[in-house]
């Protein structure tokens, strides 16, 4: 597997509010990134279709999900934020939420060329998830099932994957709100006490 170098948490808060004040297709996307601890390319590639903004969920199908299994990802109200502000320039439902010059969705490189923008091109973009799998583990108390499950990874061997249907999305909604307020907060009112 190869090795993505990921910023160390307790930066992101202060590197999310740098990239909030830049006003691009580019840093929305990362910012949502980060919210959803999602994968670049399920990111680039999402469309209108797949967001329920009744229900807060974000669905990745699965053709687009690495281990090729359908994905539903709860989203946090920073996360929510994101794609109103998307919204104002279109929302029909097979349109990239993130969309790119020619209305294609935006380049693999964009977000790669934001983080050297902002000087921070030491870490990669999918380092994010890093991130946040190190911020869950170290400072809170969320099942490591629970996190694995958020950033899409299978949990268990076969067998146990074949008695767990759920998908305890209760549970991810609780961690995921959890690290957007750590996100967007900092470590000030440590977010971590609502783990569980």
């Amino acid at each position: 597997m190869r090795h993505h170098p990921a910023m160390p948490y307790a930066q992101v808060p202060d590197f999310v509010a740098g990239v909030k004040k830049r006003h691009s297709v580019a840093g929305r996307a990362l910012e949502f990134l980060i919210h959803t601890a999602a994968r670049t390319s399920e990111v680039l590639h999402a469309t209108w279709a797949e967001v329920d903004l009744e229900a807060k969920t974000w669905t990745v199908p699965k053709e687009r999900m690495k281990m090729g299994l359908e994905h539903v990802v709860p989203l946090s109200e920073p996360a929510l934020v994101v794609l109103r502000a998307m919204a104002v320039f279109g929302a029909e439902p097979d349109a990239p939420i993130f969309p790119g010059r020619t209305g294609k969705p935006l380049s693999q490189m964009a977000m790669a060329m934001l983080l050297r923008r902002m000087e921070v091109d030491e870490f990669t973009v999918h380092g994010f998830r890093s991130s946040f799998r190190d911020w869950a583990g170290e400072e809170t108390s969320h099942p490591r099932e629970v996190v694995e499950m958020a950033l899409a990874h299978l949990v268990g061997n076969s067998v146990e994957r074949a008695y767990r249907r759920g998908t305890a999305l209760a549970k991810r909604r609780e961690l995921m709100d959890a690290w957007s307020a750590y996100v967007v907060g900092g470590p000030i009112g440590h977010a971590s006490e609502s783990g569980g």
